[in-house]
């Protein structure tokens, strides 16, 4: 086995096709990564909108406990995401990362549909509430397999020059579809009135959702599968077996977990929770949080190539280092300021020095899982740990951000962001750099 000229282990198999023109790799990526988009703007559309439907399924109690419950409802969006990793991801080993892609956007937009068509609590008592529920876990499901199918197939179709680069295309469809979702909010805050909005608009972003779900499945429909699964199904080995992901993977599937936890709980931290904050504990009105959150998701897409190029340089585990390293020491005095000031641009220079250490993860989130992997077992590595952690800490960060401002100990969930990356430091520190070991060959 030798060394590329890109520090990459490994060679081609014997026979395998010439590697991808430049138009073909783009035409590749982008039609891989448009429902990716789609399926964080349906997702991202729930968390952004909460703060004027949650009275709706929720009347009781102040503002504080209706946000409670509807995030208690998205967190169990995020419990179904292991389930969606664990079946998407096996059926993407067996049937390929096209059919699971293709799946994955049909389920998200019956998720999307059946919430924009949900009676409030006024009209049908506590069913309105079971039907939401029922809706986001469907959506979990959905996103929960979207993210691995995804990640597995831009990591390999991206090419071994610039695969950090390429792969953190990821991301900047992830962030976004989170941006559209925010940017409509501010759309719609500007054309309707507040009251509006509150009584019905906030159900159009639902019905867009859907009819984009169903234009990113015509598009996945003609998508060419990537290489790394025509090669691992020609050599006939046992794809998609759950018990091999953990009994011959058992370090590598522990590594991605520990890195999920921390990265995902940031994430979700520094990006939809924040949102909330703004308006919840700083006192900054709705309109002015959301403009500043639209702007910053903004900043924070354009980040996520220049970080996946640098890694194509200077390898993955230096910028995990700084994500994990950074994010630990900085979270405690960056929430604490944000709470603290009535000055938005001071706000909004925090949140971006959060993000900036959040895109030494966020660029290669996708790329350093899929690197841990074989092929024929590769999506659903990627996909069952990440969902596992990211349900856990990602899922609960708002509910429990929430919880400890009930209680009257919001610092608390300072301390507690702080612990949980110091794990993930712990694991960075004891992984390889996978630039270096990939398991991904194809060019």
């Amino acid at each position: 086995m030798a060394v590329t000229e890109t520090g990459v282990f490994g060679e081609p198999p014997e026979g395998a096709p010439p590697p991808l023109t430049a138009v073909q790799r783009l035409r590749a990526i982008l039609g891989g990564s448009a429902g990716n988009l789609v399926e964080w703007y349906d997702w991202s559309t729930y968390i952004f909108f909460t703060v004027y439907f949650a009275s709706h399924f929720f009347p009781e109690g102040d503002q504080t406990a209706q946000l409670f419950k509807a995030a208690a409802v998205s967190a169990v969006g995020f419990l179904a995401r292991p389930l969606g990793a664990w079946l998407m991801g096996v059926y993407a080993d067996r049937a390929g990362r096209r059919a699971a892609l293709t799946l994955s956007v049909s389920m998200m937009c019956l998720g999307s549909l059946v919430i924009a068509l949900t009676p409030t609590y006024a009209q049908v008592g506590a069913l309105a509430p079971a039907i939401l529920l029922a809706a986001r876990v469907l959506q979990g499901l959905s996103v929960g397999g979207e993210y691995g199918a995804s990640a597995t197939y831009l990591s390999e179709v991206a090419g071994r020059k610039r695969r950090g680069f390429w792969s953190s295309f990821q991301y900047v469809t992830l962030i976004a579809g989170s941006l559209t979702a925010q940017g409509m909010v501010v759309l719609l805050q500007q054309v309707m009135p507040e009251a509006d909005l509150k009584a019905w608009g906030w159900r159009i972003p639902f019905f867009i959702g859907a009819v984009l779900a169903v234009v990113v499945f015509w598009i996945r429909t003609g998508i060419h599968e990537s290489q790394g699964f025509e090669n691992a199904k020609k050599e006939g080995e046992n794809r998609g077996r759950t018990m091999l992901l953990f009994v011959k993977h058992p370090r590598e599937t522990l590594m991605v977990m520990g890195l999920t936890a921390g990265g995902s709980l940031a994430y979700y931290v520094d990006t939809s929770y924040m949102q909330k904050f703004l308006i919840n504990t700083s006192g900054f009105s709705k309109a002015v949080a959301s403009q500043t959150m639209l702007l910053a998701l903004f900043c924070f897409m354009l980040m996520q190539p220049a970080f996946g190029w640098l890694s194509d340089r200077i390898g993955r585990k230096p910028l995990l280092l700084f994500a994990f390293g950074g994010g630990m020491i900085a979270t405690w005095p960056i929430l604490s300021a944000i709470a603290g000031t009535s000055n938005i641009w001071v706000a909004f220079g925090l949140i971006m020095i959060a993000l900036t250490f959040q895109s030494g993860y966020s660029s290669i989130s996708g790329l350093f899982k899929a690197e841990l992997f074989p092929a024929h077992i590769r999506a659903l590595g990627v996909a069952l740990p990440y969902a596992l952690a990211n349900s856990i800490f990602g899922g609960s960060a708002e509910p429990v951000a929430l919880g400890f401002k009930k209680a009257g100990h919001e610092s608390w969930f300072y301390l507690y962001v702080t612990v949980i990356l110091a794990v993930g430091l712990l694991t960075v520190i004891f992984m390889p750099d996978t630039r270096k070991t990939s398991t991904i060959t194809e060019d």
